[in-house]
């Protein structure tokens, strides 16, 4: 696997991860005093996590 395909795919993994577990542990987030909802948590787990596992398979398989 490429470095940059590895970094990549980390990193998207510590996003969806750090979402997950906004989600699980309900922690409000406010910026600039303005409370964010979770649904913007449930789409910033899918969304790298999808990107997370596509790098992986990418990485894995050569990039054939």
């Amino acid at each position: 696997m490429k470095p940059a395909l590895l970094l990549a795919a980390f990193i998207f993994s510590l996003v969806a991860i750090a979402h997950l577990l906004r989600l699980i542990f309900q922690v409000e987030v406010l910026v600039g005093g303005v409370a964010i909802p979770m649904w913007v948590s449930i789409v910033g787990t899918v969304v790298p996590g999808a990107l997370a596992i596509a790098l992986w398979r990418e990485g894995a398989s050569g990039g054939r």
